[in-house]
């Protein structure tokens, strides 16, 4: 323990605080918004997002995803949503492990034909209302791999397809975007 603390004194602070923004300047992701200031896209997005959820479900909308065969762009930029930079969560948007808590169902990549079966038995556990939003270019309409052998195209082959998230892969802010543009239409 002694060697450990001895090392972390010599070694100092390695890592370094994200800057503030001034008032009334961008805010890229990697920074963060002075206390003051909460005029940050990702701060407005998700305050209009939490009041939008908030006054549709009197609750946090809760996401089942499911990959039915992507390379894990559009997972790593899920991830990257939940992470300490967007920690879309605060803003009312959270990710359950049962279809059965599922009020959306999140599909990423093209369906593969082993996946095919999973995702409409996913789909049918969820309790109604319920809706799907499919996430990236593979989803919409089988990306790159739509002339595969091994799959069977978009989602909307499938499943009612609710919401289309463009992109390979769509960022976190942009799923935060279309998700609050799809949910003041309804």
């Amino acid at each position: 323990m002694i060697s450990i603390l001895k090392c972390r004194l010599a070694k100092g602070i390695v890592t370094r605080p994200f800057p503030y923004v001034e008032v009334g300047k961008a805010c890229p992701f990697w920074t963060r918004p002075r206390p003051d200031a909460g005029h940050c896209e990702i701060e407005v997005l998700g305050k209009e997002l939490r009041s939008v959820i908030l006054k549709k479900l009197n609750r946090s909308l809760h996401i089942r995803e499911v990959d039915t065969g992507s390379c894990g762009a559009c997972e790593s930029e899920i991830i990257s949503a939940t992470n300490p930079i967007y920690d879309i969560q605060r803003f009312g948007i959270n990710f359950v492990a049962s279809p059965r808590h599922a009020d959306a169902l999140l599909v990423t990549g093209p369906v593969s034909k082993n996946m095919a079966l999973a995702l409409q038995k996913t789909y049918n556990a969820m309790p109604e209302p319920k809706f799907v939003i499919v996430l990236g270019q593979c989803a919409i309409d089988g990306g790159i791999f739509k002339d595969s052998y091994y799959t069977q195209g978009g989602v909307k082959d499938i499943l009612p397809v609710a919401l289309r998230i463009p992109g390979c892969p769509p960022s976190p802010t942009d799923i935060m975007r279309y998700l609050l543009d799809f949910l003041k239409k309804d």
